[in-house]
């Protein structure tokens, strides 16, 4: 389980996030709902070790995911999917797969299961797989950095963005493997704008406004909510 409390983080004395709270328990796929500036991306930075808090706590499975490295958690079983995708883009798709199994450098055998695995999930990377990653469509660099965050072969996947900047049938098709991920034992905490598509896929969400979670709720409540509708399904 992850458990974030009363989580805060400071750039300087500005306070990007106020008292944080959530949840994710085990198999689950939780939602982040915000636009751009309300704080996502910061937690992610901090749940992965990146950004140190000024205060509270976040743990996964009892085991402190603050203060350390991000090689400790991703080694605990955290791996994080940036926004933005931030592949190497010269690097050929299979290096840039293989990197994110670096913490797993000592069980080759391991490494090539969960490249294999990867291709099954994102067949259209098979014949990629030797192409810089600059030179593929938005798309399929998006199922690049997915696949290099699965590579850690991680229980809680953080996805940051992942439609953004993609056509509606390579989001659905994104979206699908996320079901097929999660079905396979990993959670995911998914920070979205697109309100509709990660909804549909969600157990529970949370609405994130001005570094605060705002609302709560499971995916049916969430949908049905007139706030929700208004600020994030235009209707």
């Amino acid at each position: 389980m992850l458990e974030v409390r009363d989580l805060s983080v400071k750039y300087g004395n500005f306070t990007a996030l106020h008292g944080v709270n959530l949840t994710v328990n085990p198999g689950e796929i939780v939602v982040l709902l915000g636009a751009n500036g309300a704080g996502k991306s910061t937690l992610f930075r901090t749940l992965s070790g990146l950004q140190r808090p000024a205060g509270g706590s976040a743990t996964w499975n009892g085991t402190p995911l603050t203060g350390g490295k991000p090689e400790f958690n991703v080694s605990h079983g955290v791996a994080q999917c940036p926004e933005g995708r931030l592949l190497f883009p010269q690097l050929s798709v299979q290096k840039n797969l293989r990197l994110g199994a670096y913490v797993h450098r000592r069980d080759p055998a391991g490494t090539e299961q969960a490249l294999e695995h990867v291709y099954s999930l994102f067949p259209a990377l098979v014949q990629k797989k030797h192409d810089p990653a600059g030179s593929l469509s938005g798309g399929q660099q998006q199922m690049v950095a997915i696949g290099r965050a699965l590579m850690a072969r991680p229980q809680l996947l953080l996805l940051d963005e992942p439609s953004l900047g993609l056509a509606p049938l390579v989001v659905e098709q994104v979206f699908q493997v996320l079901q097929q991920i999660n079905q396979e034992g990993v959670s995911v905490l998914l920070a979205e704008q697109n309100a509709f598509a990660a909804l549909g896929i969600a157990h529970r969400g949370y609405v994130m406004e001005s570094g605060q979670i705002t609302l709560q709720g499971t995916q049916n409540e969430l949908m049905n909510d007139d706030r929700v509708r208004s600020a994030y399904l235009g209707v």
